[in-house]
């Protein structure tokens, strides 16, 4: 669909929780767009955005994906993005590219714990959202309760401007409160309703929400309240320009309702998505150029060139797709854009707008909509693409740190360098997965959000590349540390004839935060240390914090003053004086009171009442710490701060422990001292296993 007018575009991401049916609203919605021509369902493994092996065969969304649905004259990119913790900077790169974002909310369980993950985002970024309620069909789905949550988690400006005919197995439409028309949908069918009266046993209610949903919207502009106060009511023209500019504004959002599965409600909501959720031209969006200094830009076609690669999808056979987001000027295929990262030209083929995986080539793509284009050479997730005479960068997505690392080798011999290509293709694709050689084991780690995170990554590595790995047990990112300030001299003199190797330095190193990791600071005044060995010593320093002292983990959190030294005039070198360095460091950590730090992740288990005891008791036997409970719907989540290394058997104890019917989601929080018997034992590991090492 060749689209020129940004007026002509919505963008929406759609996200929430997993297991909400996004996937499955995205392919009703595509059915009664006319994309497919029957509803594909995610059980058949045939739906538009989850294509990937992994994703149809473990029934669940892993990375973003884009579709787009044709509606009235509109093009509504979707964004369809994962519902697992684990996945969710795929979920922020997606609202990145968006210009609103439709929650998607189970109607029988409520708000759980990645809606109100998404819902922050969308605070933070200023987004608009619309809440959408899914599973309507359900047993003990229920309207009034779901809404009762959300309004208590999300405040009064939840509003809905649709109500549910029918309830459970009896959903069979929804009521348009904005137009007050009726909409009746065939179980089953395309997806598309024509509006009827509304049925007169439900008339009083939905005149009562109505004048309720009048009456909030009056209240979010001051002109339009004083038209309420003399007239009793809006007109319908100001009460849809009314609604529009409140969602924009966060000062509504709007409640919508389907069943995705039996195709009840698709064209009312993209009825609401082309009336209410904005065009691109809506939003400023701040770039900044080569010197730093903020650049708005607007969703206009003649104006400056910025686009923003999303997302990347890494095929073995046809390649690399970069999913992008026109914001400013207009693309065309077959031309060139600057990356203003790789600082060079990227030589752009035939651009595509997309549905899943499947692209159908276009001449351009205008402000404010996505596509993608294939096989840039340069390029990757979070560039920007712009003119080389204007040179500008988007802004993007802070990633996280990997929360989890485990050591792979190849089952055949030989397969080292397809592992290497197959890793980097893999990483193109998903921003929070991170190979490495570890210096000290030369063990590959591979890292990421967790154990299922890293699951998937090495069954994409058998099923696309053809490479089998063996995955070594989870290492904890340990680290170490000092508990106070101490002075370190280090001295390096060798004499065997010829030139000598001569270097003297003399430090102070000091606990810094958490967080802060090293700081290196030249305090010398004079030349006791000429100015171009200094640079060598903080060299040594380095590569010796990495190696660790107590226990092989990197050093971190202290800084380093470089106080005085001595040097020869023929036998001081840059070599000697990165050994001298690494001396003192030594030297000054013998009284430090060095220690092992050790992350900490911030858990959340979603539970019911029957297994709180059972999961606080294990709980406090893994050393957690519980931060508090709250109050679902259907159940209790509990807030716990964990140490990982206790975690990482925890996804099989819980399931044990409560029978397969709770949950948890973990992330990481900071890292903290390890008790001090605790650190012997790994400390007294890790010398074994470095003496074990040592003989081999």
């Amino acid at each position: 669909m060749q689209v020129d007018s940004p007026e002509k575009i919505r963008n929406l991401a759609l996200a929430g929780h997993n297991d909400t049916g996004k996937t499955t609203l995205a392919s009703a919605l595509a059915y009664a767009g006319g994309v497919t021509t029957r509803l594909n369902r995610v059980e058949d493994g045939n739906t538009l955005t989850d294509f990937d092996k992994e994703e149809i065969e473990r029934g669940i969304s892993i990375g973003l994906a884009t579709s787009f649905v044709p509606w009235k004259g509109t093009k509504v990119n979707l964004i369809d993005c994962p519902g697992y913790g684990i996945f969710f900077t795929e979920t922020r790169a997606g609202l990145a590219a968006a210009d609103a974002v439709l929650i998607a909310i189970n109607g029988v369980s409520g708000v759980e714990v990645n809606t109100e993950k998404v819902w922050t985002t969308a605070e933070e970024i200023e987004l608009p959202v619309i809440l959408h309620l899914t599973k309507m069909d359900r047993e003990r789905a229920d309207f009034e309760r779901t809404l009762e949550n959300l309004r208590a988690r999300f405040g009064r400006g939840v509003l809905p401007i649709q109500l549910p005919i029918g309830s459970e197995a009896g959903f069979s439409g929804v009521i348009d409160l904005v137009h007050l028309k009726a909409y009746k949908f065939a179980k089953d069918g395309n997806g598309k309703a024509e509006p009827t009266e509304v049925p007169d046993e439900l008339r009083e209610a939905a005149e009562a929400a109505r004048a309720q949903l009048v009456e909030t919207v009056a209240e979010t502009d001051d002109e339009m309240m004083m038209g309420f106060f003399e007239q009793g009511t809006l007109s319908q023209e100001n009460l849809e320009r009314g609604l529009k500019n409140a969602i924009f504004h966060r000062n509504i959002f709007p409640v919508t309702m389907s069943s995705g599965l039996h195709g009840i409600g698709p064209s009312a909501l993209l009825d609401s998505i082309v009336d209410f959720a904005p065009n691109p031209t809506s939003r400023e969006i701040m770039a900044t150029n080569v010197g730093g200094d903020p650049l708005p830009l607007h969703a206009d076609p003649a104006g400056q060139l910025a686009v923003l690669v999303f997302k990347t999808l890494s095929d073995p056979f046809t390649g690399k797709i970069s999913i992008l987001r026109v914001v400013s000027g207009t693309l065309h295929s077959d031309t060139t854009a600057w990356n203003l990262r790789a600082e060079e030209n990227e030589r752009l083929g035939h651009l595509s707008v997309l549905q899943g995986k499947t692209g159908t080539h276009v001449a351009h793509l205008v402000a404010g909509d996505i596509g993608g284009v294939a096989k840039l050479k340069s390029t990757v997730t979070g560039d920007t693409l712009c003119e080389k005479g204007k040179p500008l960068k988007l802004p993007w997505i802070p990633l996280p740190e990997p929360a989890m690392s485990f050591a792979i080798e190849p089952k055949s011999k030989g397969d080292e360098e397809k592992i290497g290509e197959a890793l980097a293709r893999l990483m193109d694709e998903d921003l929070t997965l991170k190979a490495s050689r570890d210096p000290e084991t030369h063990e590959v780690l591979l890292s990421g959000t967790g154990q299922l995170h890293i699951e998937i990554a090495v069954s994409k590595l058998k099923n696309r590349y053809h490479v089998e790995v063996i995955l070594h047990p989870p290492k904890v990112p340990y680290r170490e540390t000092i508990q106070r300030a101490a002075d370190g001299h280090g001295r390096h003199k060798k004499q065997s004839g010829g030139r000598g190797q001569f270097a003297d330095c003399k430090i102070k190193i000091e606990p810094m935060e958490r967080g802060l990791d090293f700081q290196f600071v030249d305090e010398i005044f004079g030349g006791s240390i000429p100015q171009n060995y200094r640079p060598a010593v903080e060299k040594g320093i380095q590569e010796a914090r990495r190696r660790g002292f107590l226990a092989g983990f990197p050093l971190v959190d202290f800084k380093v003053r470089l106080l005085d030294g001595q040097y020869h005039d023929v036998d001081s070198s840059e070599l000697a004086f990165k050994i001298a360095g690494s001396l003192a460091l030594k030297d000054a950590l013998t009284r430090s009171g060095i220690g092992l730090i050790e992350p900490i992740m911030k858990v959340e288990i979603h539970t019911t009442e029957e297994f709180t005891g059972d999961i606080m008791g294990d709980l406090s036997q893994r050393r957690g710490r519980p931060q508090g409970m709250d109050t679902e719907a259907h159940g209790t989540v509990i807030h716990a701060t964990v140490p990982m290394s206790e975690m990482l058997n925890y996804a099989p104890a819980l399931r044990s422990m409560t029978q397969g019917r709770s949950s948890f989601h973990m992330e990481f929080s900071h890292y903290e001292d390890v008790p001090r018997p605790v650190q012997d034992k790994i400390v007294a590991e890790a010398n074994k296993n470095r003496k074990h090492e040592a003989e081999e």
